[in-house]
C-alpha cells in the first residue's frame, strides 16, 4: 500500500433509511454465511482474524520493512526529493519530487526520532502537530511512537484562541506547525498573540499561557522563490526552529541506542495520540488511543475496503493513478465540483485505476454515495461509521455487500467488536427499532485526556463488567445486522410527540438536483411543540423556491417531515455559510439557535398544508 499526503479524516459517519425491510444473508468479514436472523438489536463481530499485539513502530519492523522495504511507501508531488536534506537517496528513481520506498521513508523517520531525543522529548510527552498532510507529518507520527511521545492531532483551522487552549489542556511541549495553509499564519498567529515566543531562545520559551511548551519547531511548505515567508518568520520569532536543523542522519550512535532501550518497554496499550473531539455542542475533548487501538482498526478497515499490496491510497491525484480515496461529505462535494469544471473546459479525466476507499466523516447523503460510485468509478466504496473515541471505525460495508447496504448504511460490525442498540433504560430495543448505539471492543478509548468525569458518563461497565462506549447516535439496526445511523439523539425533532430523524429528511432534500447541501433542525413551534426547520445550499446557478423544498419532503416521506420553515442560505437576511465545525460537521446548536432569531421575525415560513 502506497500512502500519498492528502486529506484527513475523522471516521463519524451517518446513513439513512430504516433497512429492516431488506433480507440480506448474515456474511461476516470472514466470508462465512448463515441464516441467522437477529431479533434483538446487538451483535459481536467475529474472531478472525485474530487481533495484533504489537506497537506501532514494531508492527512496522517487522511487518512493512521485513516484507515491502524497496515498494513504494510515500510519494508527495508537492515536494523536492530532498526536502528535509540528509544524505543522498535512490527516491525511487524520480528527479522531480519526493518518492520514498518504505526503507527510505524508515530512514527518515530514525534520524527524527535522533532528533527528537536531542531537543530533550521524553516518554510520554505531548508533541502537538499543526501543518496538513506532508512528508513530514507522516515522519513524526512514527518516529513519536518510536520513542514513546504522543502526538497531539491540532486541527490547522483552529482559531489561535482555540489552538492555545488545546496546546494548555494536554500540555503540549514541542509544537510542530508550517508557515501557513491558506489563510491561517501560524507563526504569526501565536506571537502576535503571544509576543514573548518573540524574543524568546530556542528550547527556551517561558509562556504563562502556554505554561509546557518549550520548543517550536517550523516545516518549511512554502515553494515561492526568494526569501520565503518561512525564512523571514524563522527571522522574526527567535524561539523558531528549522525542522531540518531538527534531523539527525548520524547512524550507529547513542541516540539509537536510546531508542532500541525506549522500544523495549513499550506496551501496546500506551496511549500514542491525542485526537480531540470535534466539539459540535461544546469544548473539544482530547480523546486518547493507543497503539493497540489505531493498529488493528487500521488494518480492519483495510480488509474491509479489500486493500492490496498493488493498491495506491489516498490522494485525488490523477498523476499517481490512485486506487482508493479517503474523504468526507465536504472534501468529495469538491473533487465532485473539480471535476465537472475540467470535464466543462474539455478536460479527459480517466478514472479507471480508482476503485475503493471510505465515505466518512459526517452524514454522506445517499445521492452523494451514489454519484461517487457513478462519477468517479469507486465502484468498491465503502460507507463506515465510527467516532473518534472508538479509533475511530465500528461499522463498515464491504465491496461484497448489495448495493442498497453499501449506499444506505454503515455496514455491519468489525472484527473483535461489539455493538447494541438500547432505550432510554438502556434495555436493548428489537431490531428495526431506533435507540442509542453503544459499542464495545478494543478500540475503545482510554479515557478523554485529564477528564475522569465525562470519561465515566460516557463509557460505562455493564452488569458483566463490559465497558460500553455511549454514542449519542441514535441508530437502526435491521436483522442482518446493517446499521443505519438517524440522527444525533439531542438534534432528533419531536413534532407532537413523533419522532422525526433529521438524516432522512436531509438525504430526501440532497437528492434533488437543485440542493447541493441540507440541514434540518428542530424549531419551536406553540401547537406541535417542533416542527422542521431546513437549511438550504443550492447547487451553483440553480433556483428552488422554499414550497419546493417542502413539497420534496411532502412527496417523498411523510408530510409530518415537511420542512414548515426554509432557509437559503446566502440569501438576504440569512447567514452566508452553515457554521461547521474545523472538522467539517454541521453545528446543529447553532443553526436551532439561528432558526429562532428567523422565526421570531417570521421570515422563512413555507405554505402549510393540513397533516
Amino acid at each position: 500500500m502506497m500512502l500519498t499526503s492528502g486529506s484527513s479524516t475523522h471516521f463519524r459517519t451517518t446513513s439513512t433509511r430504516t433497512l429492516h425491510r431488506h433480507t440480506r444473508l448474515k456474511q461476516s468479514l470472514t466470508g462465512k454465511r448463515t441464516l441467522t436472523k437477529l431479533t434483538l438489536s446487538s451483535v459481536s463481530g467475529p474472531k478472525e482474524p485474530p487481533l495484533v499485539y504489537s506497537t506501532l513502530s514494531s508492527y512496522f519492523t517487522d511487518h512493512i520493512l521485513a516484507n515491502h522495504s524497496t515498494r513504494p511507501g510515500l510519494i508527495c508531488r508537492t515536494e523536492p526529493p530532498r526536502t528535509h536534506g540528509g544524505p543522498t537517496s535512490r527516491n525511487l528513481g524520480v528527479t522531480n519530487h519526493l518518492a520514498w520506498d518504505f526503507e527510505e521513508f524508515d530512514r527518515h523517520i530514525h534520524a527524527l526520532a535522533r532528533g527528537l531525543l536531542d531537543l530533550g522529548v521524553k516518554k510520554g510527552d505531548r508533541v502537538g502537530v499543526v501543518m496538513g498532510n506532508n512528508s513530514a507529518y507522516a515522519m513524526l507520527q512514527w518516529a513519536c511512537a518510536s520513542i514513546g511521545a504522543i502526538l497531539v492531532t491540532l486541527n490547522p483551522a483552529y482559531r489561535v484562541n482555540e489552538l492555545a487552549a488545546t496546546l494548555s489542556l494536554v500540555g503540549v511541549s514541542h509544537l510542530f506547525v508550517v508557515p501557513r495553509i491558506r489563510s491561517s499564519e501560524y507563526i504569526r498567529l501565536l506571537s502576535d498573540a503571544f509576543p514573548s515566543l518573540k524574543g524568546a531562545a530556542p528550547g527556551n520559551i517561558q509562556e504563562e499561557a502556554l505554561p509546557d511548551l518549550k520548543h517550536l519547531i517550523v516545516v518549511d511548505n512554502q515553494t515561492s522563490g526568494g526569501l520565503s515567508q518561512f525564512e523571514r518568520e524563522i527571522e522574526e520569532t527567535k524561539c523558531a526552529v528549522d525542522f531540518r536543523e531538527v534531523l539527525v542522519w548520524r547512524e550507529g550512535g547513542s541516540e539509537d541506542r536510546r531508542i532500541k532501550e525506549i522500544g523495549e518497554t513499550l506496551h501496546k496499550d500506551d496511549i500514542m495520540n491525542l485526537q480531540f473531539t470535534s466539539g459540535t455542542t461544546g469544548s473539544p475533548k482530547a480523546v486518547s488511543l493507543t497503539h493497540h487501538n489505531l493498529l488493528n482498526n487500521a488494518l480492519n478497515i483495510g480488509r474491509c475496503m479489500q486493500l492490496t499490496s498493488s493498491d495506491i491510497l489516498l490522494n485525488a491525484v490523477l498523476e499517481e493513478k490512485c486506487t482508493a480515496l479517503h474523504g468526507v461529505p465536504t472534501h468529495f462535494l469538491g473533487v465532485l465540483a473539480e471535476v465537472k469544471k475540467r470535464q466543462d473546459s474539455g478536460e479527459k479525466l480517466d478514472f479507471s485505476r480508482l476503485r475503493t476507499g471510505i465515505a466518512a466523516g459526517s452524514s454522506t447523503p445517499i445521492e452523494l454515495m451514489k454519484q461517487l460510485i457513478e462519477k468517479l468509478n469507486l465502484r468498491d466504496l465503502t460507507n463506515a461509521y465510527g467516532m473518534t473515541e472508538t479509533s475511530p471505525v465500528s461499522f463498515q460495508t464491504t465491496p461484497d455487500d448489495p448495493i442498497i447496504a453499501r449506499v444506505e448504511t454503515v455496514g455491519k460490525i468489525h472484527p473483535h467488536v461489539s455493538a447494541k442498540v438500547v432505550d432510554l433504560l438502556g434495555n436493548v430495543v428489537p431490531v428495526g427499532k431506533p435507540g442509542e448505539l453503544l459499542v464495545s471492543g478494543y478500540n475503545l478509548q482510554k479515557g478523554y485526556w485529564k477528564d475522569e468525569d465525562t470519561t465515566r458518563k460516557v463509557m460505562v461497565k455493564d452488569e458483566n463488567g463490559t465497558l460500553w462506549m455511549h454514542t449519542g447516535d441514535e441508530a437502526i439496526m435491521d436483522e442482518d445486522g446493517y446499521l443505519s445511523i438517524v440522527g444525533r439523539i439531542k438534534d432528533i425533532i419531536i413534532r407532537g410527540g413523533e419522532n422525526l430523524f433529521p438524516v432522512q429528511i436531509e438525504n430526501v432534500l440532497t437528492a434533488h438536483p437543485h440542493i447541493r447541501e441540507a440541514a434540518a433542525v428542530a424549531v419551536p413551534d406553540s401547537h406541535y411543540g417542533e416542527v422542521v426547520g431546513a437549511w438550504i445550499v443550492p447547487e451553483p446557478d440553480s433556483q428552488i423556491s422554499r414550497q419546493q423544498v417542502r413539497q420534496t419532503v411532502a412527496d417523498s416521506m411523510n408530510p409530518q417531515n415537511a420542512p414548515a420553515w426554509v432557509w437559503f442560505v446566502g440569501e438576504e437576511g440569512v447567514q452566508n455559510e452553515l457554521p461547521k465545525t474545523a472538522s467539517g460537521k454541521v453545528m446543529k446548536h447553532v443553526l436551532r439557535e439561528w432558526s429562532k432569531q428567523l422565526v421570531g421575525k417570521n421570515f422563512g415560513a413555507t405554505t402549510r398544508s393540513k397533516n
